[in-house]
Formats: C-alpha cells, sequence, structure tokens
C-alpha cells in the first residue's frame, strides 16, 4: 500500500481510531459478557455482581490477549460494512466511463487509485484478469489522488476523459508513461484523443467526493479496494480479490 503520510494533511490519520476502537472493544466485551450472564437468570445486579463479573472478563481477556485483535478484526469488519451499505451507490456508481466489464454486473470492485502508486500500477494486471474471466464482474474506478499535486493533475485529467467516453485509453497511457507530471499527462491526454479542459468545479467535487468515501472506510492508501461489504488494503494480488468477488457474491 502507498505511504500515506505522504498525502494531502486532510487525509492523513484515518487509522488513528484503532486505539479507542480497541478500549470500546475491550469495554464491549466486558458489558456484553456481563449481560449474557444477568439475562440467564432474569435479575437486575447488584452493583457488587456487576463489579465481579466485570472482573471476571477483564481478567479473562488479559490472561488471552490473543482474542483481542479477532475480535477488534471483527468489530472493524462490522463497523466497515455499515459504512459501505450506507453509501453503496455511491461507491459503486462510476463517474462517466471511469468503469469496465458488466454495465449491470452482480458484483462490482470498486478501486481507489493513484497515477502515482506503483502498487495501483502492478494491481492492474490482477484487475485485467478478473475481467476477462469473469463475465459477471463490474470494476469501477475511483480518483483517490493522495501522493502529491501531479497526482491531482492526472485526476483531473483522467475526470474529463472519463466525461468524455476516453477513460480507458487515458488510463492505460498515463499508467504506461510512469509517474505523472504535466508532460506526461499532456501526453496521455493526446494520445487518448481526450479534449484537454480547464479543471472544472465538477472535477473538484468528484474528488473530494472519493476522500470522503475513502475516510469512511479508514483508506488512507493507495490502492483500495471495495467488494461487497469488505475493504481489501494495498495490493493485495489476484487470488485475494477473486476471493472477495466470490464472497461477495455468494452473499447475494
Amino acid at each position: 500500500m502507498t505511504g500515506a503520510e505522504d498525502g494531502p494533511p486532510l487525509r492523513r490519520g484515518l487509522l488513528g481510531r484503532s486505539g479507542s476502537l480497541a478500549a470500546g472493544l475491550i469495554g464491549l466485551l466486558i458489558g456484553g459478557s456481563a449481560v449474557a450472564l444477568w439475562a440467564k437468570t432474569g435479575n437486575a445486579p447488584a452493583p457488587a455482581e456487576r463489579a465481579a463479573t466485570e472482573k471476571i472478563v477483564h481478567d479473562y481477556l488479559l490472561a488471552n490477549p490473543e482474542l483481542i485483535p479477532a475480535a477488534m478484526q471483527r468489530l472493524q469488519d462490522r463497523e466497515t460494512a455499515k459504512a459501505i451499505g450506507a453509501r453503496r451507490a455511491a461507491y459503486e456508481t462510476p463517474f462517466g466511463s471511469a468503469w469496465a466489464g458488466a454495465e449491470d454486473g452482480d458484483v462490482v470492485l470498486v478501486e481507489f487509485f493513484d497515477y502515482a502508486c506503483g502498487y495501483c500500477r502492478k494491481s492492474n494486471a490482477d484487475v485485467e484478469r478478473l475481467l476477462r474471466e469473469d463475465k459477471r464482474l463490474k470494476v469501477v474506478w475511483r480518483e483517490f489522488p493522495v501522493l502529491g499535486e501531479n497526482s491531482v493533475l492526472a485526476a483531473e485529467a483522467s475526470l474529463a476523459a472519463a466525461q468524455q467516453g476516453k477513460f480507458a485509453a487515458y488510463f492505460e497511457r498515463q499508467f504506461a508513461l510512469g509517474r505523472p507530471d504535466a508532460r506526461t499527462v499532456a501526453e496521455a491526454q493526446r494520445a487518448a484523443g481526450v479534449r484537454p479542459t480547464p479543471t472544472s468545479q465538477v472535477a473538484r467535487s468528484e474528488i473530494e467526493r472519493n476522500y470522503s468515501l475513502a475516510s469512511a472506510i479508514q483508506a488512507s492508501g493507495t490502492p483500495t479496494f471495495v467488494v461487497g461489504d469488505r475493504v481489501l488494503h494495498g495490493a493485495v494480488g489476484y487470488d485475494a480479490l477473486k476471493a472477495a468477488v466470490t464472497d461477495a457474491r455468494a452473499a447475494g
């Protein structure tokens, strides 16, 4: 995954909630376990009983700390699924022609990417393979320029290409030219037949919206994939992406 620390300050620290998440999880486990015990009797606990039960659970967790990471991951996955579900259409609806595959695919794979990201370039082959093999899959690309001004420049040109129905050609050429700058962006536009246009408010709004969507799922780098209710961070490879697609399809 790319180093999110290189991105704009607005996007940094998206994973900084892990400490509070851990604290909340421990509290949830203690409280939930206590409630389960008390529910068996149907009686409200006395303060002393509550304190004793909480201490038992607390001590058990301290004695078995290996349970906490797995529980934290389950809680995080649950919260992520809620965040995706609340704005699924926003994640899965492409901007212009920034999509490929089946128009009405039964599974949508969303990729947040940056043209300056080497890991995104590496992942392109995995996504292309999935598209070749899975005719029911739809892929949507979301501009997520977090690696500096040239990333933003390329993203704005890419959005113009998407508006003109030439996203795929621009996408392929820009990645082939290496890290973006003013020269390579102009070359990619020429090669793709994209009419250069002044940066529009529509493009700025789309990028800001993508920052917001990424923040909701704690994406701090690229590539970040959204498949069904899952988020995969980094260049996870073909097998992991295919498994996520299979799981999303099975979940309906």
